[in-house]
């Protein structure tokens, strides 16, 4: 009995140093040390209303040629995307008229949609043409981060901007962004197009001043889900911006191409993945409180992405530490 009891201790120790060696294996080996973004030849293309033809996409590698590029990421948006699209453009035209050299595209990225988000995208490409609307159509879905990046690494703009489809920030907020944007750049992206491209800056639209106003109109579970939620990405990844889940975060040019060719992560958590290369670079940050109104119909499935996110959040702490996601600068 003395033996098998023994016999037994070891075999548990050495199945556990076996499991630990194998998940640390997993981590380090099953992600390379910048992501490898692949993509269809369709997926390079947009579809040019003026030639009836597709055209490839521009890269972020290449000079910028407007001034501000947004990017909607949109997954199963058709009802949703209309609104939020009427606004940012009649903003946005509004501005070409009012300031001399103001240019924009907006990149609507499909991400795998199965209703006719694609098709709705499309026809503002033939209201608006494709200098200023494009559809980036991406088969499959890929995720949240992934559409973003992809539509990222794609944009013309000097600057840009990510915002979410549901059109739950307003978006002449954007103007908020743009002035704390000139305070850490100290001259205007419109006026001096490329020294505000050529450096490092991310603006950040936040929701924080509404959450003692939220916490009415929510269950203890949700809130207990929501506080636990922020201790993880304080403790463990980003400690200097309070909100780093809003849909709404302005990037100069050298800056968007720096943090989205590295991101790994393409679900919920990649802003955190963002403001986490972010803050060990010490990228100049700054979070601006924006105007944010709940919309129906969240693609945040309740238990499952917040422990989807939790995971994630743990994974970027993890993996960057023990070296399997390595950040070079001139990768």
């Amino acid at each position: 009995m003395y033996f098998d009891l023994w016999s037994i201790f070891f075999a548990a120790i050495a199945i556990l140093y076996f499991t630990v060696a194998l998940t640390l294996l997993y981590v380090y080996f099953g992600a390379q040390p910048y992501p490898d973004i692949k993509r269809s030849k369709k997926e390079h293309h947009f579809y040019d209303v003026q030639n009836s033809k597709d055209i490839p996409f521009p890269s972020i590698k290449d000079p910028p040629t407007v001034s501000l590029s947004v990017i909607v990421p949109a997954y199963n948006e058709e009802e949703r995307l209309p609104p939020m699209l009427d606004e940012c453009l009649d903003f946005l035209e509004k501005r070409c008229k009012e300031i001399s050299g103001f240019s924009y595209e907006v990149i609507v990225v499909s991400d795998g949609s199965k209703d006719k988000t694609a098709d709705v995208a499309l026809q503002y490409t033939k209201n608006f043409g494709s200098e200023k609307v494009r559809v980036l159509d991406l088969k499959p879905n890929r995720g949240k981060g992934g559409a973003v990046r992809l539509g990222v690494l794609s944009a013309r703009g000097s600057v840009i901007l990510f915002a979410d489809a549901d059109g739950a920030t307003k978006f002449s907020d954007i103007t908020k962004l743009e002035e704390s944007l000139l305070q850490l750049k100290k001259c205007d992206y419109i006026k001096d197009p490329d020294k505000v491209a050529n450096s490092y800056a991310v603006v950040c639209g936040s929701r924080s001043h509404l959450e003692e106003e939220s916490l009415a109109t929510r269950s203890l579970f949700r809130i207990f889900l929501m506080h636990g939620f922020h201790f993880l990405v304080w403790s463990l990844a980003v400690r200097s911006i309070r909100d780093t889940q809003c849909g709404f975060k302005l990037f100069t040019r050298k800056t968007a191409k720096f943090l989205f060719s590295k991101i790994h992560v393409e679900r919920w958590a990649f802003d955190v993945e963002l403001l986490y290369i972010a803050e060990l670079y010490k990228i100049p940050t700054s979070e601006i409180a924006v105007n944010w109104t709940e919309i129906d119909g969240s693609k945040i499935v309740p238990i499952f992405s917040w422990l989807q996110m939790g995971r994630d959040l743990i994974l970027i702490w993890f993996r960057y530490r023990i070296g399997a996601w390595k950040i070079s600068e001139n990768s």
